[in-house]
């Protein structure tokens, strides 16, 4: 060819020279970067799907962080809760020795009073100080509130979790599906073993309970009210009491029934040693075919917004997905005829973790950690009335002075009980939930992070790879592009 306007093999080397040099500053980017997309023209599609991964992976990064957050909080308020809970187990003692009223001085007593009262401050005092980060944990303030209660029916909630979703407030509505029972047992006052509401001979009862056994001796000729006195006399070690059916017609026998409710309370009488071959007691008065040494009672049975709830004596205990909650009843709503409800609303409050990379109810868990104030803590129904922690200072109702050392020590008993269940409640929230979520989203955020990097991350040794047959077509092209630019000059030949 001898023409000289138009060089195409030029041409030709310049547009590989520049795909050489194009393809090598990627490379070189790559390499500088570490990553195999820096543009979306890299990779229009695993851009959108490595953007997609960053989301969730910092999702699931701010997630566990939520969570390990979560689980010091719970820790927190647990360590405090152990402080109270030594608290009311040095007041058991210093209960337990009052007790011993033959062998320890009114000195002492009011020593110890002042002890109790001192004790019961302090938890009071923790109550109000516990907190994390300005946070307050056990002065109510993560508590779930309540309005509509009525007192007559319920005498205590306890809101462990909601799940409100959408809404602002639930309604919580109990319905009375079998009403609790004491165990019971009747004696006819007109049986072989009695003559005119008499003993016709000697017997011996073994009388047993839920707080223990005792027995009871009696000679021909006793009256069943003095039968009654005597099984009443030791009702406070069986947990059993006694009555007339009639006071004013012995033969119409007596009852002898559990002082509690529930499938935990019964009651067992029957005859030891010799005589009392003909004493017999019965489930159902009126019915010889119900002979019996022993009954038990019966557990409420409760539906709570349609769930079927655990019954305990006057108490149900409801655990959904939804709603978990302790409601505590009246005598006289839990022992009405089936289909009698009762309803209040749960308004707000509690603690919400967001444990989860999405901000939904679904991913958040909420948890009621109650005030364990000594106005608050140990309730317990005496006598139709509800008392707590508080009334074992000076001057209340069960303080060491006022002798009812029984009172105090169940009111006691179940302050122990409740900060008991509240770290079992906390501790199995941190271990059950808190952890297993935590390695839960690290096992998520590990795969992720993997997808994300066989997506977007650079392979060094492809890479490499890519860079020098570059760098040797760019060589090799500058050179061609040279020869290219010379071969023209070769017409000057044709002019010599």
């Amino acid at each position: 060819m001898g023409r000289i306007n138009t060089n195409i093999a030029s041409m030709i080397a310049q547009n590989n020279l520049r795909r050489s040099q194009e393809d090598m500053s990627v490379s070189l980017q790559r390499l500088a970067t570490g990553l195999r997309i820096n543009k979306g023209s890299d990779d229009p599609a695993g851009l959108i799907i490595s953007e997609r991964l960053r989301s969730e992976m910092q999702g699931l990064t701010q997630a566990i962080t939520n969570s390990e957050r979560a689980s010091s909080v719970i820790a927190t308020a647990e360590g405090y809760l152990a402080e109270v809970s030594d608290m009311l187990n040095s007041i058991k003692s210093l209960v337990v020795e009052a007790s011993n009223s033959a062998a320890i001085s009114p000195e002492e007593v009011q020593a110890n009073q002042l002890q109790i009262d001192s004790a019961i401050d302090s938890i009071t005092r923790i109550s109000n100080t516990a907190s994390f980060a300005g946070l307050q944990l056990l002065n109510g303030s993560l508590e779930y509130t309540t309005e509509g209660i009525n007192g007559t029916e319920i005498a205590g909630v306890s809101v462990h979790s909601v799940q409100f979703g959408t809404s602002g407030s639930i309604d919580v509505q109990a319905e009375i599906l079998t009403p609790a029972e004491k165990a019971t047992l009747f004696v006819e006052g007109d049986a072989d073993s009695f003559a005119a509401g008499a003993l016709s001979e000697d017997l011996t009862l073994e009388i047993a309970g839920a707080k223990g056994v005792q027995t009871v001796s009696f000679a021909a000729g006793t009256g069943l009210d003095s039968v009654v006195d005597a099984i009443n006399l030791v009702s406070d070690s069986t947990g059993v009491t006694a009555s007339m059916v009639d006071p004013a017609d012995a033969t119409a026998g007596f009852t002898i029934e559990s002082e509690g409710y529930g499938s935990e309370a019964f009651v067992s009488a029957r005859a030891v040693g010799s005589g009392g071959d003909n004493f017999a007691a019965y489930q159902t008065a009126g019915d010889p075919a119900s002979a019996s040494q022993r009954d038990e009672g019966v557990d409420v049975q409760v539906l709570i917004n349609g769930a079927i709830a655990s019954g305990r004596g006057l108490s149900s205990m409801l655990n959904a997905p939804t709603l978990s909650l302790d409601m505590d009843f009246s005598e006289s709503f839990a022992t009405s005829v089936a289909g009698t409800t009762s309803s209040f609303q749960i308004t707000g409050g509690g603690a919400s973790f967001q444990l989860g990379p999405e901000v939904n109810s679904a991913l958040q868990v909420g948890v009621g950690i109650n005030s364990v104030a000594a106005s608050r803590i140990g309730g317990t129904s005496i006598n139709g009335d509800r008392f707590h922690l508080d009334s074992l200072k000076s001057g209340m109702q069960h303080a060491l002075s006022s002798d009812k050392m029984q009172g105090a020590s169940e009111i006691l008993e179940n302050a122990i009980t409740e900060i008991a269940i509240m770290r079992g409640r906390l501790g199995a929230f941190e271990r059950n939930t808190i952890q297993t979520n935590i390695r839960t989203l690290q096992i998520g955020l590990e795969n992720l992070t993997s997808s994300e990097s066989l997506i977007r991350d650079a392979d060094f040794a492809t890479e490499t790879a890519a860079l020098t047959r570059a760098q040797i077509l760019n060589q090799a092209g500058t050179s061609v592009l040279a020869t290219a630019n010379a071969s023209a000059q070769s017409v000057l030949a044709l002019l010599g």
